[in-house]
């Protein structure tokens, strides 16, 4: 379609050996651009695999729709079929309602191995009325505590809402329904790990953890409750390199000159200060108790 409307605005009227290329490239570049990037056909039988609990981990509605439950006998989880290195992952999620006090509904990448990298979303359940509490992290080299927590400012239980981990070699940004709430930045070269080296998978899972996600374990799960169940759609990688025998190792040099955005625009950083403004409960970097002898080293270079 593009190619004909190049024509009928001259184009085909050149006869030149030059003007045939310039049309060449300008095709190019158009079906580049429009190529979508994105991987997979939104088909939740193709792209996870359901790992743990048997029945409670279900896939319906023809692939469209996964549920995980959780009982007094176990929880369930999924992973995705592929790792990758870099990208945006988006999932939509309707979280466990009613008193979910004790329950956690985990949402992360992760490599594999003791020195693994990992970036996380945990949702941590609460009494009825009370607002979930958004834990995230991030793990270089198996080492965590990178703790920020924030409120939401929906309820995450009434309707699905869309939860992104951007990821590249600049930083890693933490959305919610397009909205920053958090980025960690790349200062490798200020001494700060960074996860740019081992491919991730995606892992979910819906599980008990009373003796410390809700009110640091003073509240516990009410089992008269269960099963309790949340709801995922909607899974979506973009940019990412897909980690496989049969392909070029993923590494963070091929991405060197990807455009791929190096930071937040200007409404963005507006709309994370909002939010940690307004909705963050708990920052690593703010916590003298937790670190006496000194703060983490990244918390130095934190700018929005």
């Amino acid at each position: 379609m593009m190619m004909m409307m190049m024509m009928r605005a001259g184009y085909s009227n050149s006869s030149s050996s030059s003007s045939n290329g310039v049309v060449v490239i300008i095709f190019v570049l158009i079906v580049l651009l429009k190529s979508p990037s994105t991987l997979g056909n939104g088909n939740l039988f193709e792209e996870l695999e359901l790992t743990w609990g048997g029945h409670r981990a279900k896939i319906l509605d023809g692939g469209k729709l996964l549920t995980l439950s959780l009982d007094t006998i176990s929880g369930s989880g999924f992973t995705s079929k592929r790792q990758y290195l870099f990208g945006r992952i988006d999932m939509q999620l309707k979280l466990v309602a009613g008193n979910s006090a004790g329950t956690v509904t985990a949402y992360y990448l992760s490599s594999e191995g003791g020195n693994h990298d990992e970036i996380d979303f945990e949702f941590l359940g609460n009494v009825s009325g009370e607002p979930y509490i958004v834990h995230t992290n991030v793990y270089t080299q198996g080492k965590g505590e990178r703790e920020q927590q924030f409120y939401l400012w929906f309820d995450p239980t009434k309707n699905f809402h869309t939860y992104s981990i951007v990821w590249n070699p600049h930083n890693i940004i933490f959305m919610v329904d397009n909205t920053p709430i958090r980025v960690f930045n790349n200062e490798e070269r200020r001494g700060v790990p960074f996860p740019n080296k081992q491919p991730m998978k995606l892992y979910s899972s819906l599980w008990n953890a009373d003796q410390w996600a809700t009110r640091g374990g003073l509240v516990k799960t009410d089992w008269s409750k269960a099963p309790f169940k949340a709801y995922y759609r909607n899974f979506n990688v973009a940019n990412a390199c897909v980690a496989s025998p049969s392909s070029p190792p993923c590494t963070a040099k091929s991405f060197a000159n990807a455009s791929v955005p190096r930071g937040l625009d200007p409404r963005g950083r507006r709309r994370l200060r909002w939010v940690q403004k307004y909705y963050m409960i708990y920052n690593y970097c703010n916590d003298l108790k937790r670190f006496p002898q000194g703060l983490p080293r990244e918390c130095r270079f934190t700018k929005f």
